[in-house]
């Protein structure tokens, strides 16, 4: 990629920045009152802990408020914030049709925003996740190794591009279909369930997590929070970050298929 294509995606991140900032206290809130949950997911395995009188796979009430820590600071840290809205949008209303006359690669133009949104949603959101880190620090407890930090790092990143990668895909059948509202939330939900957000994947059945362990969804959150608390270990560990490089390709090739066919259904269509 040449110095000018690059200076022109810098210039989009750039954008996409000062466009964000203005949404900061909307972040902001949603941050905070995405805190909500977690108070409740806290009482219940309190409950649970209280009732069972022991752990669960490994599990105690510490260290199950721990998994929920680093749950939501991934989550705020990978997820995309509205960006298949926007590309919908974008497809919808014909704004795409500026940009297909220009020499820049509409993913990469896309990938630009996220990262800047990204950026922006971090910076905004910290303080709130930080007093509650704060408030949990007894819970806390770091990885005894010091490379589990650089691989659990490394796994988020994939996570992130996966998110991505699905998010835009989506997006695209906005080519086909004026809503795709309906489609999202019935992935976003498989999301939520089989990606770690509602329960640790690994407290479910041997049988169970074996299907999971094949899906995108348990590399979009699950992962890289169970390398970082080091329940992914030795083979297990090659075997899973295999898999997430899998999918990061997958759902990269994807992507590209999607924009492909449905860029020639949206010209075919215009005339």
């Amino acid at each position: 990629m040449s110095a000018s294509r690059i200076n022109k995606y810098i210039s989009v991140f750039n954008i996409g920045l000062q466009n964000t900032f203005v949404y900061r206290w909307n972040y902001f809130m949603r941050a905070l009152f995405g805190l909500i949950p977690l108070a409740g997911t806290v009482f219940l395995w309190h409950a649970v802990f209280r009732e069972r009188q022991a752990g669960l796979h490994g599990y105690d009430y510490g260290s199950m408020v721990y998994y929920y820590l680093l749950a939501i600071l991934v989550s705020n840290l990978v997820t995309p914030t509205e960006d298949e809205w926007q590309i919908a949008a974008d497809i919808r209303e014909g704004q795409i049709n500026s940009l297909l006359t220009k020499p820049m690669s509409y993913l990469a133009y896309r990938f630009s925003i996220f990262l800047s949104g990204r950026l922006v949603y971090t910076l905004v959101t910290l303080p709130p996740i930080a007093l509650i880190f704060f408030y949990f620090r007894g819970f806390i407890t770091p990885p005894e190794h010091a490379t589990t930090y650089a691989i659990a790092l490394f796994s988020m990143l994939m996570s992130a591009l996966i998110q991505f990668f699905i998010t835009y895909s989506l997006s695209m059948m906005a080519f086909w279909i004026l809503e795709i509202s309906t489609i999202v939330f019935i992935v976003y939900s498989f999301e939520y369930f089989l990606g770690g957000q509602m329960f640790p994947i690994d407290i479910m059945p041997a049988a169970v997590q074996t299907v999971m362990k094949w899906l995108p969804f348990y590399y979009e959150l699950f992962c890289p929070i169970a390398i970082f608390l080091e329940r992914l270990k030795g083979t297990e560990l090659m075997q899973a970050l295999s898999i997430q490089t899998g999918w990061l390709f997958a759902t990269w090739a994807w992507a590209h298929f999607m924009w492909k066919r449905g860029l020639g259904h949206y010209q075919a269509v215009g005339g």
